[in-house]
């Protein structure tokens, strides 16, 4: 096994591992440690958006990998007023993620993340950001075959007969 000098090293060691089901998980620096063996929880200590910029990127690259962004749904309620940096933090996201993303209740998040991670694995990063509110989940599936495909072989293998 090669040496892991860093995340970076840590999650480009991942990627070939990982497939569809699995998660990667960028977090804020109050996301709890997860007791679930399936969560593997590095500890981060580079900005933020550097981290969600360099894991989109990644996964984009990925030949056998695509993901469907979450973000906590409460994130897009949050006040300058009352969380400062927080308007410039929703800029960088959306300069990385465009429209990509979807946002869903934390809690909800949380608990899909929680059921994955009994049959699959989850990747963490957390990282030292201290803006509530601003898990990004990416939930991976596969980049080479899509639903209308998974769709039509459901319905040959029903048609035969068999399940």
């Amino acid at each position: 096994m090669a040496k892991i000098n860093s995340w970076k090293d840590e999650l480009t060691a991942a990627l070939p591992l990982l497939g569809h089901r699995n998660w990667i998980v960028v977090a804020d620096m109050a996301y709890p440690l997860q007791t679930q063996p399936g969560i593997k929880t590095l500890y981060v200590d580079d900005s933020y958006t550097d981290i969600l910029a360099h894991v989109h990127k990644e996964i984009t690259a990925a030949p056998h990998i695509k993901a469907a962004v979450y973000l906590d749904k409460e994130l897009g309620f949050l006040d300058e007023k009352d969380v400062p940096g927080i308007d410039t933090l929703r800029g960088k996201m959306k300069a990385i993620f465009g429209d990509q993303a979807q946002s869903i209740l934390h809690d909800e998040m949380i608990a899909r993340l929680d059921q994955a991670s009994r049959m699959f694995n989850v990747l963490l990063l957390k990282s030292s950001l201290t803006i509530p509110y601003t898990t990004t989940f990416f939930e991976l599936d596969c980049a080479y075959w899509d639903a209308a495909r998974e769709k039509t072989l459901r319905k040959k293998l029903a048609a035969s007969g068999k399940k």
